[in-house]
């Protein structure tokens, strides 16, 4: 195996003849080639910082600078002219140089350009900022027949005239943006109370007024001029916190409590090979992190003209979670030229470049197969290894301490953590059946949980491959939101099944075989008694946690995003009001609603909360039930919901949220050791219906028009209250949506099939609303 052979690649002996030194050739050439690597590396991402560093300026508008700055001043002397393009700063710098003509009125001039240039360059980038502070644009009405006003035609005007002669990289942007406004703390205040008023009856919601009126009023002053000054020294006040208490500081298990996942394709089927599938998305997936480490990934862009913050792609690649006592930290590791590969129980530490360079399909499908083709027995124990991860924080933070920081097994863990990703070759078939929709339910359990010890949850993600070469992923979310891997799994599916000639008419990979590649090496573990208790220990907790999903994926096909426009209303507003009446039909009454927006026009930014279950919305639904309401009042009274569900997403993205600030303002009373009555029942408040778009269209290879099928079914995660729904849905071209609906089997009060059903009806409802009002 690899290991052995690497072990005789350099030795000596020392004799009575002399000392003997013995080499291997190729293996000296391998480590030449991998330091070679490194070093373009380190030198192309200085670079590269170094021309983002500049944006909107460029390194090339600094070499015409001095260019010209140095011809015109020493033109001056060579024609006599009195013109001094400095303005006298070179004439003056001459007086604090000691070198000899030309070269000090070179070095001179060469200082004044460039000091000229830095001006420019930061008038731009200020600019640049103050423009993108701008938000005026997002409410902005849209559709036929409106218009912008004047102030965002002079913003895109202004906008446009900085930055049309840029190409900007994936970090181009990041020094330009700006950053996360704090709200002020009685504007949150009386969107808190707006936002709870259908939930609670009127005695309640007077108690709850009355909470909120004593902490505005009392410690909620203090407590926000604590966060006004993080606000000023942080690039984005929530960020760090959030991450720390919401992800890293939890002890729970973060199989399907925080895990997410993603599916396949599920229309298309391009090859049946195991070992040919896993080859294109894992060599699809190192193209994704080359445009990522060299920065040719262009960045998110709302409406084509303002970016969207990219510094969660850094850690998209060989990153992993590592577990703590108190609290879990994230690890990102510059560089991996493998990937850890489980497969029957073992783990395999697979090489993915040779001599400095990626290997191509066909090699990486030759080294699958001989994983596959490995008839060695597991380790005891080592089996439900990955089971660590899915338990409880604690334990799995001291056995990693006790069992895994020393000899073979901290060699062995390093490998899977330092790997580039997890690649998980399934031995069960998983397929979609248009007349058995168990089967895509299935499928989605096998991404969310799996068997609760086969994948390594604490890598940022894992591919799943199944015997049947249907694909999906399992993603930890502490390091990224799921925009950040929607773009990376569209980009490898794109390749995949877009690009022309990945597989033959036999299903395997195309292309040359340059080389036998390095063989994979399989991890050894030496796992002992009171280790394998706590391995145990743990999948118990797992098995217990997976055991308890209800997970049901919804394929609707009746109508798509293409209706929904037609009734001129945002699609996202049309199904989060579909969710809604589907909610109250199931449970009987309004619940606290969580919809996951984004926070990225801002430096830093990850999420913020929209809450759909709004006083418009409650009304909506109360008259759909109210049969002696018309459908024209049904319809003017959805459109308002809509309206306010808008206006409610695009406060969240540009900094008004309410949920955010509330936190960090709780984070602050308890680093304070304050206890206050009405941040208490706020955070404490469950969210019994949890909702999250998945995005698309992130790339511009996928052209859903000439592509269809292309598109993914989505992805979803865990219930996060245990008496309510997770539901992520995917609007998934003109005509289909996908549901991902989970709940607790242990949850007398919830159903996944039962809820999927209600979606369903709900939608149908809608669509004869409409109808109907068009015949009149």
């Amino acid at each position: 195996m690899a290991e052995a052979h690497s072990a005789v690649a350099f030795s000596f002996a020392i004799t009575h003849e002399g000392v003997h030194v013995n080499y291997d050739r190729e293996v000296l050439h391998v480590i030449w080639h991998s330091g070679v690597r490194s070093w373009r590396r380190g030198i192309r991402r200085f670079v590269n910082n170094i021309r983002c560093g500049v944006f909107p300026a460029s390194l090339s508008s600094l070499a015409l600078t001095v260019g010209g700055y140095n011809a015109m001043y020493l033109s001056r002397d060579l024609y006599g002219t009195n013109f001094d393009i400095s303005l006298g700063l070179a004439d003056l710098l001459k007086k604090h140089v000691k070198l000899e003509e030309p070269a000090k009125g070179i070095v001179c001039c060469t200082a004044s350009a460039f000091a000229v240039w830095c001006g420019v360059f930061l008038f731009m980038r200020y600019t640049l900022r103050l423009l993108y502070m701008y938000k005026g644009w997002m409410y902005e009405a849209r559709g036929r027949g409106k218009t912008m006003g004047k102030a965002s035609k002079l913003w895109v005007l202004a906008l446009k005239s900085l930055t049309w002669f840029s190409r900007p990289m994936l970090y181009s942007y990041q020094g330009a943006l700006p950053r996360l406004p704090l709200p002020a703390l009685d504007d949150t205040m009386s969107r808190y109370l707006r936002s709870v008023r259908p939930l609670m009856d009127d005695e309640n919601y007077v108690r709850m007024e009355k909470l909120a009126h004593d902490f505005q009023s009392g410690i909620g002053k203090k407590l926000q001029r604590y966060l006004v000054l993080k606000s000023w020294w942080a690039t984005n006040y929530v960020t760090d916190w959030w991450e720390e208490f919401v992800y890293l500081r939890g002890r729970s298990p973060i199989m399907v409590n925080s895990n997410f996942y993603g599916t396949d394709a599920i229309l298309l089927h391009p090859t049946r090979i195991q070992a040919a599938r896993a080859a294109n998305v894992t060599h699809a997936a190192f193209l994704f992190r080359r445009l990522i480490d060299n920065q040719q990934l262009s960045p998110i862009m709302a409406q084509n003209m303002v970016p969207l913050c990219s510094y969660q792609y850094e850690r998209t690649f060989n990153t992993t979670r590592i577990p703590g006592i108190q609290t879990d930290k994230i690890v990102h590791f510059s560089d991996a030229t493998h990937i850890a590969v489980y497969h029957a129980g073992r783990f395999f530490k697979m090489p993915c470049y040779y001599k400095g360079k990626l290997l191509t399909p066909k090699e990486l499908q030759i080294q699958f197969e001989r994983i596959l083709a490995d008839e060695s027995v597991p380790e005891k124990g080592e089996a439900n290894l990955g089971a660590l991860t899915a338990g409880e924080r604690k334990p799995w933070a001291e056995a990693r301490t006790k069992f895994f920081s020393k000899g073979i097994n901290r060699s062995s863990l390093e490998t899977i953590e330092k790997s580039a990703f997890v690649l998980v070759l399934e031995e069960d078939d998983y397929d979609y059946c248009e007349d058995d929709p168990s089967q895509l339910d299935r499928f989605g359990r096998a991404m969310l949980h799996g068997k609760g010890y086969d994948r390594w949850y604490d890598k940022s993600f894992n591919v799943i491959v199944m015997k049947n070469g249907r694909i999906g992923f399992n993603a930890e979310h502490s390091w990224a939101d799921a925009a950040i891997m929607s773009h990376l799994w569209e980009y490898v599916l794109t390749e995949d099944l877009i690009t022309i000639g990945q597989y033959d008419e036999n299903g395997n990979c195309t292309g040359p075989v340059n080389c036998d590649p390095p063989l994979p090496s399989r991890l050894k573990w030496e796992l002992k008694q009171d280790c394998l208790q706590v391995i145990d220990s743990s999948f118990r907790v797992s098995e217990a946690l997976l055991n308890d999903v209800d997970l049901r994926l919804y394929m609707h096909t009746a109508y798509g995003k293409g209706f929904m426009k037609s009734c001129r209303l945002s699609p996202d507003a049309y199904t989060q009001m579909a969710l809604q009446l589907a909610y109250y039909r199931d449970a009987g009454k309004f619940n606290l609603t969580y919809e996951a927006s984004m926070t990225r026009l801002f430096r830093d930014g990850r999420t913020e909360t929209v809450r759909p279950c709004t006083i418009e919305s409650s009304a909506w639904v109360k008259a759909m039930e109210d049969k002696t309401v018309s459908n024209e009042d049904c319809v003017s009274l959805l459109k308002k919901a809509c309206v306010q569900h808008q206006l409610g997403y695009r406060d969240a993205m540009c900094g008004k949220g309410i949920d955010r600030h509330l936190f960090c303002l709780y984070v602050i009373s308890k680093y304070l050791e304050v206890d206050n009555p009405f941040l208490n029942e706020v955070l404490s408040e469950p969210w019994r219906l949890s909702t999250s778009q998945t995005p698309h269209g992130q790339t511009s290879k996928m052209d859903l028009s000439k592509h269809p099928k292309c598109i993914s079914a989505g992805g979803g995660f865990g219930p996060v209250a245990d008496d309510g729904y997770g539901v992520s849905y995917i609007i998934a071209g003109e005509d289909t949506l996908f549901f991902h609906v989970s709940s607790k089997k242990s949850s007398p009060v919830t159903d996944s099939p039962r809820f999927a059903r209600q979606i369903e009806k709900a939608l149908a409802d809608i669509k004869n609303l409409f109808e109907s009002v068009a015949k009149k």
